[in-house]
């Protein structure tokens, strides 16, 4: 089963990184200025995981491929890692898909705190 992670960036941001079962990364977000932010950001992500329309795959200039997972108001909540093909990224988005609603969270800031 999948995991959110709450950590905190060294400019002082909250962000979470969503990992599958295996520990790997599959969707990060960006950075929240509070822990409350960055905790609605985990469930924007755990409902818009529903809607494969919110996922949009983009191929890089350097020929890799990710995908961004968007709000139903058009914002960015979660982009992946880099992918080598197209196919691994669309495992990604499965992984998302598959993980994401049922994620337990894990703060690791409040255990540094």
């Amino acid at each position: 089963m999948g995991k959110f992670e709450i950590t905190k960036r060294k400019d002082g941001e909250f962000q979470f990184n969503l990992k599958a079962g295996n520990g790997e990364i599959i969707l990060s977000s960006e950075g929240y200025t509070d822990k409350t932010g960055c905790k609605k950001g985990i469930e924007s992500v755990r409902k818009n995981s529903l809607v494969g329309t919110r996922f949009k795959q983009i191929s890089s200039t350097n020929g890799k491929y990710y995908f961004n997972l968007k709000a139903s108001n058009g914002q960015v909540v979660g982009t992946s890692q880099m992918y080598k093909t197209e196919t691994s990224c669309m495992n990604g988005i499965e992984s998302v898909k598959k993980n994401a609603p049922l994620a337990e969270i894990n703060d690791l800031t409040a255990q540094a705190e």
